[in-house]
Parts: structure tokens; sequence; C-alpha cells
């Protein structure tokens, strides 16, 4: 008898024998051969209960180990060394059953993390970078007590500024406020968030629109070319009194927005449309000074109102200018869109309100940058150029923006030097032609839905009326008072529709503030996988090409790997 054997434990499973005829003098031989895979066997065998009983007891710990795990949320590793108490922290990976609470508490704490726009996390921020040693269950800890901050969205930081581009490549709409289909955001889309985080900046636009109002109603008033309607001056005075309480109302919870949710105003700072409507505020107090009933406000104001409202204009002048002026990713022709008009136009106003306290010359100053950079913005909007970002195609009230600016210049030329004279009127008329090009083709302005933005668009025809009020003083006719108080009306309308469509939508349908998603995008985009139909394209590409040039390729891909062999 032969017999194969094998000190592995495998020897004990399969056994390989030869049976044949066994010859009187092997006789011995075998049984010195048995007694020898005897003890062979004996041997293998403790060996092999050794093993099983040794990997038994690991086990046993493991186990042990692993429990500790489950109920901690992580694992830790006893290492046989000269400090027995040495403990090491190990990361979880997700893939086992014990990291599946922590992965599934994550979920559910992103789905409602809007601590992340808070502003104490610019504080949370400088304390994680602090050199400081935690350990592990107050790591946990943690994160269940913020979640978004500790984990920061899959390495998105909130706090960065994201650039310009990125808006206008994850944005759509006229007003870069609805996300494409195709993006992330850092908040949930499908619930409701809280009400501060849907306050955006172009809540603003209401006083606009009704400071301006209280301008209009005043020049109407104490016009010569239309006192033959006999208005009263208490219309200005209602509406006056109304713009200041919209703007205190909407000026405070803006001002707690800012203390509560800093990292969002952050956000709709960099956005390069809401970006000018920071101007707007400052802009709307400039209106309420120079719209100020006789019976409460002097003919001539102190020049320190003209200071106060002014200086935050200029620094953000110096700001938004340089941006402009300097290049880089804010440069104009990247970031030009119709609200840059608002911009320009706190200069315009700013002259007007400096004429009114006395300053002519600042007036004039202002005139001057107002009017340089308006032509900048004008050109660059109008050619559109290659380089800058496509603009929505479709015709929206944003585009009333157009006349907003030469009509201020028209009334400010004309409040610094003290008459309507030619400049003024060469204003006037480019802001009337171009007021007339939106009209005629007023079927574009259909099937947007209601926002508070388009408040922004009504003092643009307001200036405008106030600016053919002005230009029938200098040039009375039938015609010219016509055209005044044509616009008037419609400026007015206008201002009344929105009025009473913004009540309803606040306090019946509660449609007024949806979710702001423009603030919430990332500031990197997820990459996309390729597609297969660019594979097939490339195999098609590849058949066209010459035999003579798949040879001369096959070469050179073959000497290349010869060389790469060569120097491994």
């Amino acid at each position: 008898m032969d017999t194969k054997s094998n000190n592995s434990p495998s020897f004990l499973e399969t056994h390989f024998v030869d049976i044949h005829e066994i010859l009187p003098e092997e006789e011995d031989e075998e049984a010195e051969g048995e007694e020898e895979i005897a003890s062979n066997v004996e041997n293998a065998e403790n060996r092999f209960h050794g093993l099983v009983k040794t990997r038994e007891g690991k086990r046993a710990r493991r186990n042990f180990s692993r429990q500790v795990s489950l109920e901690t949320g992580f694992s830790v590793l006893r290492k046989e060394s000269k400090t027995k108490d040495q403990r090491e922290l190990l990361r979880r990976s997700g893939t086992s059953f014990g990291d599946y609470g922590s992965t599934r508490h994550f979920v559910e704490g992103r789905k409602a993390d809007f601590n992340i726009f808070r502003t104490k996390s610019a504080l949370s921020r400088q304390n994680s970078a602090l050199p400081q040693r935690e350990s592990g269950v107050d790591h946990i800890q943690k994160n269940q007590d913020a979640p978004g901050e500790g984990l920061q969205h899959d390495g998105e930081s909130v706090n960065e500024s994201v650039p310009a581009g990125r808006y206008f490549a994850a944005l759509r709409g006229p007003e870069l406020d609805q996300v494409k289909d195709s993006e992330d955001i850092l908040l949930p889309k499908d619930e409701k968030w809280p009400f501060l985080l849907r306050f955006p900046i172009g809540c603003f636009g209401i006083c606009l629109g009704l400071s301006s109002q209280a301008i209009l109603w005043r020049a109407l008033s104490s016009s010569p070319s239309t006192k033959f309607l006999h208005v009263t001056p208490f219309i200005n005075f209602v509406l006056w009194l109304l713009a200041v309480g919209v703007l205190v109302a909407i000026s405070v919870t803006y001002a707690l927005k800012c203390a509560l949710y800093f990292e969002a105003v952050k956000r709709e700072y960099f956005h390069p449309v809401r970006v000018n409507f920071f101007f707007a505020p400052w802009v709307v107090c400039m209106f309420l000074a120079i719209g100020a009933p006789p019976r409460i406000a002097p003919e001539t104001l102190h020049p320190a109102i003209w200071c106060v409202f002014m200086a935050p204009i200029l620094f953000l002048d110096l700001k938004i200018y340089g941006q402009w002026l300097s290049g880089g990713k804010r440069r104009l022709c990247k970031v030009a869109n119709p609200s840059s008009h608002l911009s320009v136009v706190g200069n315009f106003v700013g002259a007007i309100l400096a004429a009114k306290v006395g300053w002519k010359e600042a007036g004039k100053f202002l005139w001057s940058i107002g009017f340089a950079h308006y032509l900048v913005v004008f050109v660059t909007l109008y050619q559109r150029l290659p380089t800058s970002e496509a603009l929505p195609k479709e015709l929206h009230p944003v585009y009333s923006m157009f006349i907003a600016t030469p009509a201020a210049a028209s009334l400010a030329w004309g409040a610094v030097y003290g008459e309507f004279d030619g400049l003024a009127r060469t204003c006037y008329f480019i802001a009337l032609f171009l007021y007339t090009s939106l009209v005629v083709r007023i079927n574009f302005f259909r099937g947007f839905r209601f926002s508070v933005a388009w408040w922004s668009y009504t003092f643009p025809m307001t200036t405008v009326s106030i600016a053919s009020i002005k230009y029938s003083e200098a040039a009375p006719s039938a015609v010219s008072k016509g055209l005044a108080l044509t616009l008037s009306f419609m400026s007015s309308a206008m201002v009344s529709i929105l009025f009473v469509s913004t009540l309803l939508h606040a306090f019946v349908w509660r449609t007024l503030f949806p979710n702001d998603l423009a603030i919430a995008i990332k500031k990197r985009r997820l990459a996309k996988e390729k597609k297969p139909m660019k594979k097939s394209c490339d195999i098609k590409r590849w058949t066209k090409q010459s035999p003579l040039s798949l040879v001369s390729t096959t070469r050179k891909h073959n000497s290349g790997n010869k060389g790469s062999d060569g120097e491994n």
C-alpha cells in the first residue's frame, strides 16, 4: 500500500490509496511504514486542533471587540505592546453593519440641516481648525449635534465664495433664480425652508416702486404743466408714509437675516444679479429724501443726509467697479446683466440729492461717474460679447432696467445745472426710445411666474414718467403734456397691480416667498459619467482611419511599451 501524506490539515480530508498485490518480502517494510504513518497522522491532528482552538480564541476576542463597535460607533484595536492602555481610533468605512446607524443619521441630518447658513458656522469653522484632540465619543456627539458642519456635505464648504460663472452654469431664468434639473443643491427642494432663508434681497424692489411713486405724485401736484389736474399733495403724503413703513419692515427683516444667516447673505452678494440689489436700500432712502412731502421736509435738506445715504453707495461703487476694471472672474463681460444698471442709477440719484442739499459740485462728480459706467454697461449688454456669459433669450421685465439709467441721468443733469437743456433731453430721448421698443413687444412678457423682483422693474417706468413731466415743463405742448400723463398713468397702474398681487401672494396664497434655491447651489458641479455614444463615435473614427496610419499608430504604441519596459 502506497499512501501519500501531507502535514496540512487537508490530509485528514483526502486519501489517495493504491491497491495491488502484496509480496511476502514487503510485509516487514509495510508494517514499519504503517507505524510511521500513524505517528504522522497523530502529530497532524494535534497541530490542527491547536490551530482551531487558537482561531476560536481570536474570534471570541474579535466578537467582543465588534460588540463594542456596534454600541459606541468606533472600533478599538488592542495591540500587545509595552503600553497596554494604548488605543487607536479607526475610521468608519460605511460598509460594515456597525456604521449603518451613522450613515443613516448623516442622510437624515443633511436633509434638514439649515444650520450651515447660520452666522455661527463661521465660528464653528474657526474652532474646528484649532489643533485639538478629541475622543471617538466626542467626535460622534459633535457630528450628531451639527452633522452639516463636520461633514461639509461631501467636501463642500458653504463658507467658500462661489464663482460668478458657477451661478450662470447652475441657474437659469432671467433673474438666475431657478436651478437646472442637472444640478444638486445643499438643501432639500421638497421641504419648506425657514422664512429668513426664503427672504431675498430683491424685496427692496418693493420700496423702490413705492418711493419712486411718491416722487411722481409730488411732481404731478407741484408741476406747472400738470396744474390743470389739481392733484392733491395728500396722495404724495400717503404714498411716502407707505413707502417708509414698508422700508422699515423689510430692513428689519433683512437685518435679522444678516444676524442669523450671514452665510446666506454672502451667497446673495456673490450672485451676479443680486449683488446689484445691495444698492437698493440706499437708493430708496434717497428717493424718500427727494420725494418727502413739503409739510414734513424743507425745500433744502441738510448735507448730512446726503453723506449718510451716499457713503454706502460710494463704497459699493469702489468694490463693484473695481472688479469690472481689474478683470478676473468677475469682470464686466462675465457678470454683465440688465440688473447691472441698478448699480449705476445710484450715482444719478445721489447727484439729484446733492443738488437738493446745495452741493452742486458733488452732484457733477457723481453724474460723471455714473454716465461713464452707464456707457460701458450699455455697450456690453447691447452687443453681447462672445466672451460674456449667455444672457436669457426670453424677454422679461428685467429689460426695463435699460430705460432707468438714461432717464435718471436726464433728471440728474437738470437738477445739477438747473435747466432741462440739450444733454438732458438727449438722455431722455434715449430712455423714451428704449421704453417704446419694449412696449411694442408686450406679448413676450407673458408666461413668467410672479416674484418679488418684479418690483424693482417698476421704478424705471416711474423715472421715465418724471422725466416726461420735466420735459413738458421745458417744452410745453399738448404732445409733451399728453405723453407725461400717459406714462404717469401706466406706471401708477403697474404699481397698483403689483401691490395687489403681492398682498394676494403673501397673505392669501402664501406663495410670495418660495425656497430660495439660488443660494444653495454647490461650488463645484458633480462630474458626469461619460456617455456610451462617445465611445461608439471614437470607434467609428478609428475605423475610418487609413491602414497606413493604423500601422504607424500601432508601431508607436509598441515602441512606447518597449521603452517603458526597458525603464522598468
